[in-house]
């Protein structure tokens, strides 16, 4: 195992994987996913989309995927990097949370977020809310209800989009509570502020890590919880060791969600995460 040898935060590595093209077979996600753990990686996270926009025609569903890797792998973190609520029922979610969270013996993380706009249909060819704003309050009320159903209580709900009637949902996840990582696209606000109530913020369209240091500002004592994590990603490639210094406690590397074949995507897991001892980067455990 790893160990910090500085003080600035330790830092896992994720793979951070569109399951689309070849990519969207759930076997060889979940072989890759073994294959990851193997070569030391810390993480593997799916995009969670039905449709996107062309050339990506194939397109797998990231919970089946999300089992197949769980049951293939034993120290991963897991999860949807990241699910927009507003278009999945909360009560579906918390009964998929709960199941992949025992399944996988508590290594379920779910990143939360508005999620794309419509350049691909994903919300109109499914009649789901097209209002950005009105998505957001669901994502907010869905947060509080999928937090209610997975403590085991009785939840009796009844809010502006989501009705929860005298129910309680057995069995409860292994983890409590499952991590919720809120999905940030800079500068906006009001996704780090709705961050700050969770366990963890993946910042999207970061510039610099100059970007980060604010973004750790605003967030203030929040992100400094115990656990809170800081989530960013980056392409093959680009030195993490910046961004590891602005605050960062995962680095996420990224694919190409067009163009990136499984072969190229195997090739970058055998050669294991960046870490860098003597920079404090962790990797071993699930904590």
């Amino acid at each position: 195992m790893w160990a910090c040898l500085s003080t600035l935060p330790c830092v896992r590595f994720g793979l951070f994987v569109p399951p689309f093209g070849e990519l969207s077979e759930p076997g060889l996600l979940a072989e890759t996913a073994a294959q990851a753990e193997s070569a030391g990686w810390d993480g593997f996270f799916l995009w969670d989309h039905v449709l996107y926009r062309e050339p990506a025609s194939f397109v797998s569903d990231p919970w089946i995927c999300l089992a197949a890797i769980a049951t293939a792998t034993r120290r991963l973190r897991l999860g949807t990097m990241v699910t927009p609520l507003a278009r999945r029922r909360p009560w579906i979610v918390a009964r998929q949370l709960a199941a992949l969270d025992r399944l996988s013996q508590g290594r379920m993380v779910l990143g939360v977020g508005l999620g794309l706009d419509d350049a691909g249909r994903e919300l109109s060819a499914f009649g789901e809310e097209l209002d950005a704003r009105r998505r957001a309050a669901m994502l907010d009320e869905a947060i509080d209800l999928l937090r209610a159903l997975l403590s085991g209580e009785e939840v009796r709900h009844r809010g502006a989009h989501y009705l929860a009637d005298q129910v309680r949902f057995l069995p409860t996840p292994v983890q409590s509570p499952i991590p919720m990582w809120s999905a940030a696209v800079w500068p906006r606000r009001r996704p780090l502020d709705r961050a700050s109530r969770l366990e963890g913020v993946f910042v999207i369209n970061l510039e610099t890590p100059a970007d980060l240091v604010a973004v750790v500002e605003i967030l203030g004592s929040a992100g400094r919880r115990p656990g809170f994590e800081i989530v960013v990603e980056g392409w093959p490639g680009v030195d993490w060791r910046p961004w590891q210094s602005a605050g960062a406690t995962w680095w996420l590397t990224r694919f190409n969600q067009f163009t990136t074949s499984a072969a190229q995507l195997r090739s970058m897991i055998d050669e294991g995460p960046p870490r860098d001892e003597a920079t404090g980067s962790l990797g071993g455990a699930v904590t």
